[in-house]
């Protein structure tokens, strides 16, 4: 840099030796010359108004001042013993030098302040001779000799702060004299409490403050520069230098940060007093020269790890040979110190490379925002990839090599031993080869210098993880880093973590997600040091002076390992060269890699035990798991499988089951390397998939994977390979391991509990086929064990967080019973689940042992552990009983309910004849309404369906209850069906043909008793009916001529009647045919279903008795409904519109490149530049849900006023398709999922989810709907009575605003239906907190809005307007909450297409400590086969993590239960006995 210039060495080295023979009195003895300066210079200290006052000096003439400044430069020489001598001294000259200052002191001689500039320039070189170090000096005089230094270097750093007459001469002459004291105390080799040492840090501080004045007041020459350059080379093996020059280099940059990136810029934070270090007045010209200069000037701190070069100089020369024993010069002790100094310089350039990133300089390992103005990662390898590659190399492999290589040169030169003081001292980074390097002392052996290069490479490392989006970095370094990375990452045989691996670790978690080219090729490397960190329970960690947090060096290692995960299975057989070996000995492929993968995570977990890296784990494990199966099911494409299991592959599932070693046939394939990659993958839909799923087949909707071409070869040569890690292996492993982790260590973590739960409700989704129902029923009883194990702890332990757990856990039961339906087949499984539900809902078990008496539930007092417990258990329970094998029904996944309501079963009533006028009201009318349980509303319909041709007592259901609205139909049959036979209905059945051929009955006589009957015996019984004549003598002949009269009448009459009937026309001389009576259409069907359900079995009870009286209404087991209020309807249609399952929408946002505002982003899903987009992004959005109209759909889409609504006629929906041409947007149609006519939707037993686009439209029709005015005809989309059932939505407030008790006021009165009474003691039911009894009626916490954002550059989540876009996100449920939603309260999931086709994943939400859900994990790497389903279920548990953490949140079945209380309570009839009965036998209208 300056080799053109001349060095000022020899100038500092003349004015050294000039200053000490400056003065005349050195020709005298030195006694003649002490007594003539105490003479002078007391005379002259009086003058200064120290000890008196100041007065004029009485020196007027040069001759006078240069006389005395003779004496006074002898002076400054004397031993330490004149201390007061030489302290006065120190003080005349101090005082002269205000002859600078704009005002001088009035002592100062007035030759010297008119020529101010000459004077000082020789006073500043008399100076010299009071740092001269004294030999032999006691440490008390050379304490006094560092005072009187420090107040010299003080008035000189004062002098050149505020003179403002300095000329260019005297501010060389200064940095001459601080630079020449600096070598007289620091050059020679350190000796412990000497002046040097004293002094060290101080005259350093000096000579670069001062140093840089100068370069604002007069900036240095060349050759001054190079002049420091060369004498810092000569000071390296002190430890201040480094300290000082990292001190000027931070407060450098930090000004150069602040005008070449601007002021938003990150601003670097230094100490204060750094702060101070930049003159004010400094150009940015001037600050970017400075500080390009400072970085240089040490040279390269590589050369701090030879001590032959820090000990080339004439100094530690003169040490060596004035050694008593002869030592060599590198062997002095202050050069132990140089692995420390080596540390601080790359501490100083890491320092540095932070402040360009913009990374806080406290923080360590990932996860670090870095500033989206960063320079480029070329632009700092410019300025230190030397330096650092350099550093990171020490005691490696190449360095070796490369030291013996010029040690093999140097013995070919001739010999010779350089003496000089300056030459050569330049050439740093030239190692000496004259010395052995064995001949070094223990402590300065190469790896006492490991700190130093950890810091380096991991330097190095942050800079290649701040590579952005599309940015080139040249190949050159990227070589160099990955050799370097290659050195460092080499295992020991102690198998210990030393600090460079750790190093590495801690600044690599970006590495392999920003598309790096050639980065794979450290994947063997990497996967070797995580095998040493993260299995390993009590990491051992060799450091010397870096100290590392194990958690953190473990997080950053898990976020290595998550960014690697899926690599194995995306590129399969893809080899991975050795960098080190020219020969293919070495070479991996990906899918030899993928045991060692899954062994590190499946032991990492197992050992694992803080929080946040337990639950980074787990989204890594199920994202393993998922990718395996998907893989299996799409990729392998049912042939590999086949094949497998057709050549008795089938029997390797008992073996070992992650095992990493291989077989000889994956061995061969590696080897090999043959086999065919599908390396372009489409995203299509899998087989089966349409473009609208038929919703009236249960199981026909699309799978939702993604499938990638692959060779048929390639599937069969994967077969070996795969055998010991396939899907059902790793799931049969990872569940052991959860549960086994959740039962014994995790269950008192909140955080981790929810993780291995949500990661157990992923693998009970998966479709394994090979899926080992013995698995899946012990997962079942594991969880049901953490279900009692929580529920039994004693009561302190009790909180919320606990009974979060609990309701999670029964929510993962309802998972895995829900998918695997058959593990209720199964006794035990069975028995287990429904004692945990009881467990739930009463507080205990009936059999706490096997060998117990089982304990009644009418003898239990419930005591439940909380009513979220309870809640929660009472979900499961009716899952159980409705919901397990029968979901989807044959309405679809749309909807758990029925799709009937009152005016569709009335359309197909014969007693409707104007079905297409009929209203809800008229149908309303043909219902009777009764209430069960105060929890269910029953609707009886005495009609029969048109349908219906037989003639029974039918009655229809409408059943409303907490779970949903079901339809029945019943009839009063005395046969089944199937022996009812078939009846004949025709109206005349035609007369019988007569049969000519009458048969000739034989003549006999009739007899009325045996013949033999005379020949019996009488008895007394024969005797005991009277004769006539016995009669009459008894009563008396008039009563029997009563009697014949009566007789003889009533002849008459039987005789005339048949003479009448004889002559009609109805006789049956009139030839008339037989008619079958009218078939009886009136049943009172509503009755005898209700008395043979139990409801009305009051000829049971005494009403007389007051312990069996029916009691208020409100108790009763039956309540009848007033229907005939006007609201009634509007009432059951905000029921029906309260869903059984929790409903959550996840916006879908697309980011191009640099895009910042919302309307750019929004603009994005327009058709013109729908070809602009990335591919997979409409391939990723067919795999999070179906595709479904809002029109034909029932279930959640996206906005509160058309979910849930039933489907309407064929003209209706005519109607609507015409309305939705009208409405034709110009939004491409695969992305076209904004809600006005489709959206994305997915559900499953317990929870719904719209996956929305937004798009203008959006906007405009929040905007018409925040109003709250009438849509227009075009935005209504052709459904009617929108805002009706919108301003319905508003009266769910009410509901919420009862107290939550009421559902449990039956629980005393369970049983009066029966009449019986009970003789055990009623159980108390509990209570809910009363917090809730006034709870406000609207909503405490809004939604939660949960984003999906695509983004083509990584960088620009930074700038995402998070804040605008909520306008586009509005669901209508808004209008009921009390808070708005925030955009500090949303979660967004970026997602990020890298190069290779594989998903980078950035999580962003609120702080709370239930924030972020698994499986997806900030940073982590997905395949496009899985981002589908775990972003699906990654926003499905967001959504519960938030609802377990609201207090105020009521489950769907409990808000249900509350609006029947509510309409209970508005339309209830207090009725009596006689009342109700009446009431059963009144027709409807």
């Amino acid at each position: 840099m300056y080799s053109e210039w001349a060095s000022l060495s020899a100038q500092i080295t003349a004015n050294s030796c000039g200053a000490q023979c400056f003065s005349v009195l050195n020709k005298f003895p030195a006694s003649a010359g002490r007594e003539v300066v105490v003479s002078v210079v007391k005379q002259l200290g009086t003058n200064l108004g120290i000890t008196q006052n100041a007065e004029p000096s009485h020196l007027v003439k040069d001759e006078e001042v240069k006389w005395c400044m003779d004496v006074i430069c002898f002076g400054l020489s004397l031993p330490l013993q004149e201390h007061e001598t030489i302290k006065d001294c120190v003080n005349v000259y101090c005082e002269w030098l205000t002859a600078l200052h704009p005002q001088p002191r009035i002592s100062v001689p007035k030759p010297i302040c008119e020529d101010a500039n000459l004077y000082a320039r020789q006073i500043i070189n008399h100076f010299h001779n009071l740092f001269v170090p004294r030999q032999g000096e006691s440490a008390d005089t050379i304490k006094r000799q560092a005072v009187l230094c420090h107040r010299v270097l003080r008035t000189l750093q004062q002098t050149a702060q505020i003179s403002q007459l300095m000329d260019r001469q005297t501010w060389d002459t200064l940095l001459l004299f601080l630079l020449a004291i600096n070598e007289i105390l620091l050059a020679p080799p350190t000796v412990k409490d000497d002046v040097g040492d004293q002094l060290c840090e101080r005259v350093l501080s000096v000579l670069f403050e001062v140093w840089l004045l100068a370069c604002v007041r007069s900036f240095p020459s060349p050759s001054m520069w190079k002049t420091l350059q060369e004498s810092c080379s000569m000071w390296r093996h002190r430890v201040a230098l480094v300290d000082q020059w990292n001190r000027v280099n931070l407060a450098l940059t930090s000004r150069l940060l602040e005008f070449s990136y601007g002021p938003a810029f990150p601003q670097l934070k230094n100490a204060d007093e750094d702060g101070q270090l930049i003159p004010v007045g400094m150009s940015n010209d001037c600050v970017a020269q400075t500080w390009y200069r400072f970085l240089r000037m040490i040279g390269n701190p590589t050369a701090l790890c030879s001590p032959h070069i820090i000990s080339k100089s004439s100094h530690f020369v003169q040490w060596a040979l004035t050694h008593e024993k002869g030592a060599e010069t590198h062997q002095h002790p202050c050069l132990q110190q140089l692995p420390q100094i080596f540390l601080n310089a790359m501490k100083g350039i890491s320092s540095q490379v932070d402040a360009f990133l913009a990374l806080p300089l406290t923080t360590m390992g990932a996860g670090t925002e870095l500033a989206v103005a960063r320079p480029k990662c070329n632009s700092i390898l410019h300025v230190f990839h030397e330096w650092l590659f350099e550093a990171a190399h020490i005691g490696g492999d190449t360095w070796r090599q490369n030291r013996k290589k010029q040690a093999c040169e140097a013995s070919k030169r001739p010999s010779s031993m350089i003496m000089e003081h300056r030459k050569g001292s330049i050439s740093l980074s030239q190692p000496n080869s004259l010395n052995d390097p064995a001949s070094l002392p223990p402590t300065l052996t190469i790896d006492k210098y490991e700190s130093g290069r950890a810091e380096a490479i991991g330097t190095l490392c942050k800079i290649f993880c701040a590579k952005k989006t599309g940015e080139e970095i040249l190949p050159v370094y990227l070589a160099r880093f990955y050799m370097a990375l290659q050195q460092c990452l080499k295992i020991t045989e102690s198998k210990e973590c030393d600090e460079t691996l750790a190093s590495i670790l801690l600044h690599s978690g970006d590495l392999f997600r920003l598309d790096l080219d050639g980065i794979n090729v450290l994947l063997p490397g990497f996967i070797a040091a995580l095998e040493i960190v993260l299995p390993d329970k009590d990491l051992k960690l060799k450091t010397q002076s870096m100290a590392f947090n194990r958690t953190e060096l473990r997080r950053s290692a898990i976020n290595i390992l998550l960014s690697i995960m899926v690599l194995p299975l995306h590129y399969q057989a893809l080899p991975i060269r050795d960098l080190s070996s020219e020969t293919s000995e070495k070479m991996f492929t990906f899918i030899q890699l993928k045991s060692r993968l899954m062994n590190i995570l499946m032991n990492a977990l197992q050992v694992e035990t803080d929080a946040q890296n337990t639950h980074m784990l787990l989204g890594g494990l199920l994202l393993c798991v998922q990718d395996a199966v998907t893989f299996e099911e799409t990729d392998m494409g049912g042939t590999a499988s086949t094949h497998m299991h057709n050549s008795g592959g089938a029997q390797h599932h008992e073996a070992n089951l992650l095992s990493s070693a291989c077989s000889e046939r994956s061995a061969s394939l590696v080897s090999t390397g043959t086999a065919s990659l599908g390396a372009q993958t489409t995203a299509t839909m899998g087989a089966g998939s349409g473009s609208m799923r038929d919703t009236a087949s249960a199981h026909d909707y699309p799978s939702l994977t993604i499938s990638d071409d692959m060779s048929f070869e390639f599937g069969q040569e994967l077969e070996g390979v795969t055998t010991y890690d396939n899907a059902h292996a790793l799931f049969v492993r990872a569940t052991y391991l959860v549960c086994h982790r959740l039962i014994s260590s995790w269950k008192t973590d909140l955080n981790v509990s929810l993780a291995a739960l949500e990661l157990l409700s992923g693998l009970a989704r998966l479709h394994i086929r090979e899926t080992d129902a013995l698995e899946c029923k012990r997962a079942v009883k594991w969880i049901c064990d953490y279900i009692c194990y929580q529920c039994s702890r004693p009561p302190p332990a009790h909180s919320k967080d606990l009974h979060s757990t609990i309701v999670a856990a029964f929510q993962c039961t309802a998972a895995w019973l829900m998918q695997h339906p058959y593990l209720l087949q199964d006794k035990d499984c069975l028995q287990t689940v429904l004692e945990v539900v009881e467990l739930g809902i009463s507080g205990t078990k009936s059999q706490s042992k096997s060998g117990d008496i089982p304990k009644f539930k009418d003898e239990k007092e419930l005591k439940p552990a909380s009513m979220r417990v309870r809640d929660a258990a009472e979900n499961l329970l009716t899952i159980i009983l409705e919901q397990v094998g029968y979901f989807p029904s044959e309405c679809g996944p749309e909807s758990i309910s029925s799709l009937l309501d009152e005016l569709a079963l009335m359309k197909h009533c014969n007693s409707m004849v104007p079905a297409a006028a009929a209203s809800t009201e008229q149908a309303i009318a043909k219902f009777k309404y009764f209430v069960t349980e105060n929890s269910t509303i029953l609707a009886l319909l005495e009609e029969p369906l048109g349908n219906d041709q037989d003639p029974q007592p039918t009655v229809t259901l409408l059943i409303r209850g907490p779970f949903g609205r079901h339809a029945w139909t019943m009839q009063l049959r005395h046969l089944p069906r199937s022996k009812s036979g078939i009846k004949y209905h025709a109206i005349n059945p035609g007369r019988p043909i007569p049969m000519n051929d009458v048969s000739q009955r034989p003549e006999c006589e009739q007899k009325n008793f045996p013949d033999g009957v005379d020949k019996v015996q009488p008895c007394v019984a024969d005797y005991s009916i009277p004769t006539i004549d016995q009669i009459r003598e008894q009563y008396g002949s008039a009563s029997i001529r009563e009697l014949e009269a009566l007789l003889e009448n009533q002849s008459i009459h039987e005789k005339l009647a048949w003479a009448e009937a004889d002559n009609s026309v109805d006789s049956l001389s009139h030839s008339q045919e037989c008619v079958p009576p009218l078939v009886c259409q009136e049943f009172h069907a509503a009755r005898l279903f209700l008395s043979h359900f139990g409801f009305l079995t009051f000829e049971t009870r005494n009403p007389h008795n007051p312990a069996e009286a029916l009691g208020t209404p409100p108790q009763r087991p039956l309540i009848v409904l007033d229907t005939k209020s006007t609201a009634f309807a509007a009432d059951l249609d905000r029921l029906d519109k309260l869903s059984a399952r929790t409903h959550d929408t996840v916006y879908v946002f697309y980011v191009k490149t640099g895009q910042t505002s919302a309307q750019q982003i929004i603009g994005n899903m327009i058709e013109e530049t729908s070809h602009t987009y990335d591919p997979h992004f409409a391939g990723m959005l067919q795999t999070l849900g179906w595709p479904v109209l809002v029109a034909d759909h029932s279930g959640w889409t996206g906005f509160a006023h058309n979910s849930w609504s039933l489907k309407g006629t064929p003209e209706e929906q005519q109607q609507q398709q015409q309305q939705q041409l009208q409405l034709k947007s110009n939004v491409p149609s695969e992305l076209n999922y904004n809600g006005s006519q489709r959206v994305l939707y997915w559900a499953d037993v317990s929870a719904e989810i719209a996956f929305v686009v937004p798009t203008t439209w959006n906007l405009r029709y929040n905007s018409d709907t925040s109003d709250g005015g009438s849509l227009s005809g075009s935005d209504q989309l052709g459904t009617s009575n929108v805002w009706a059932r919108c301003e319905s939505e508003a009266g769910t407030g009410a509901a919420k605003s009862k107290p939550r008790n009421l559902s449990l006021e039956l629980d005393t009165s369970t049983g009066t239906g029966t009449g019986t009474g009970r003789s055990q003691k009623d159980p108390v039911p509990p209570t809910r907190r009363k917090g809730n009894v006034t709870k406000p009626t609207l909503l405490a916490q809004a939604p939660a809005k949960i984003f999906l954002v695509w983004l083509e550059s990584y960088e620009d989540y930074l700038n995402f307007p998070l804040e605008d876009l909520l306008a586009y996100t509005r669901t209508g449920e808004e209008l009921h909450s009390l808070q708005q939603p925030r955009a500090a309260d949303c979660h967004v999931i970026f997602v990020h297409s890298l190069l290779s086709g594989l998903l980078r994943v950035k999580l962003q939400g609120p702080p709370g400590r239930m924030s972020f859900a698994t499986p997806l994990v900030d940073g982590m790497v997905l395949s496009r086969r899985v981002v589908g389903n775990l972003v699906r279920q990654t926003a499905l548990n967001i959504s519960r993590r938030r609802r377990l953490d609201n207090d105020n949140y009521q489950p769907p079945h409990v808000r249900r239960r509350l609006k029947v209380q509510d309409i209970v309570q508005k339309y209830k009839m207090d009725l009596s006995e006689a009342e109700l009965l009446a009431h059963l036998f009144q027709r409807a209208i």
